[in-house]
């Protein structure tokens, strides 16, 4: 996106805050807010909400000096796993910071929603869509091999992997392997737990849990897939979809974030969160039938063809940016 605004004529200064964020120490605070006050006045100043939801002193004390726009992927509160006491404190000092922003930029509708209902008026509110790099289709596994099913997320609680491993066991045909890519080390606990599951469910030989991939390798897994599965418990937008869609792959996804406009009618299938039984015979669905999934990839090559782009991403932050 930097580059994006860089290209349109903007001046474009990234300034780096403390990794711990969203739950500053008290020298991160200090820090986030000698680089507000290091700023012009009257500078249009945009802060990712994983930051700018924890700072909200800082962002009332340089309200009326500075035009901060907000730019929320998920609301800190809606996080999953979260303490009850925790969430009600991250709410309260996320509309804190929300009031003393000129603009809220989202990802998408369903977090648009969220937003007003922390008091952000519509008007104050833009969505910026992320754009979805163009990519090769898939080919999909060989005949004679089991159909590759994909997953792309780090393994926290908040993406439903611990649900997916379950859904694939209730499955009779075992013609199937899946390939789970993303972070292994954000939650440790959540790894651990699925890695155990696989093996109590017997799956370890059909289960791989391949962790954090470079761009190449995870390139040469979306390569040889047949299905993209993203059993997510909540979600803003859902780019691993999108980037699904782009390679002309069939999903099965959850009803969260834009996932459901992304999928469309006839790109894959939707399931409720958390549903293990229908996100089984979804899978059932497209793992035994293979002209189901051919009509579906048939279906994602028509999305891919209209996915936004990062130039019109880059338009439509231009556009949201514009008379801050």
């Amino acid at each position: 996106m930097a580059a994006g605004l860089r290209a349109r004529g903007w001046i474009v200064d990234v300034r780096e805050l403390d990794p711990s964020f969203p739950r500053p120490t008290v020298s991160a605070l200090n820090e986030a807010a000698r680089v507000l006050a290091a700023l012009p006045g009257g500078a249009p100043v945009l802060i990712d909400g994983l930051a700018f939801g924890a700072m909200p002193a800082e962002a009332e004390h340089e309200a009326a000096r500075l035009r901060l726009v907000a730019l929320v992927h998920l609301p800190l509160a809606a996080e999953i796993g979260l303490e009850r006491a925790e969430a009600i404190r991250l709410e309260a000092g996320e509309r804190r910071a929300l009031a003393a922003a000129r603009r809220t930029i989202v990802t998408g509708r369903a977090t648009a929603s969220v937003v007003e209902g922390y008091g952000v008026r519509r008007g104050a509110i833009a969505i910026v869509e992320p754009g979805t790099d163009r990519a090769p289709l898939a080919t999909g596994s060989r005949r004679g091999e089991p159909v590759h099913v994909v997953s792309v997320a780090a393994m926290t609680p908040g993406k439903g992997h611990e649900i997916l491993v379950r859904a694939l066991g209730r499955i009779p045909d075992d013609n199937w392997r899946l390939t789970c890519a993303g972070s292994v080390e954000r939650h440790p606990a959540t790894a651990g737990r699925v890695r155990e599951l696989v093996r109590c469910s017997g799956l370890e030989d059909r289960v791989s849990l391949v962790g954090e991939l470079s761009a190449a390798a995870l390139a040469a897994v979306y390569e040889s897939a047949d299905v993209f599965v993203h059993p997510s418990l909540h979600e803003t937008y859902g780019m691993v979809v999108a980037e699904a869609l782009a390679r002309g792959l069939p999903v099965v996804g959850t009803a969260t974030g834009a996932i459901p406009d992304l999928v469309g009618a006839d790109a894959g299938l939707i399931v409720p969160p958390r549903d293990e039984e229908a996100l089984a015979r979804a899978l059932s669905c497209v793992i035994t039938d293979a002209s189901t999934r051919a009509r579906m990839a048939a279906g994602a090559r028509r999305v891919r063809d209209r996915l936004p782009t990062w130039d019109d991403a880059a338009d439509a932050m231009v556009a949201a940016l514009a008379g801050i």
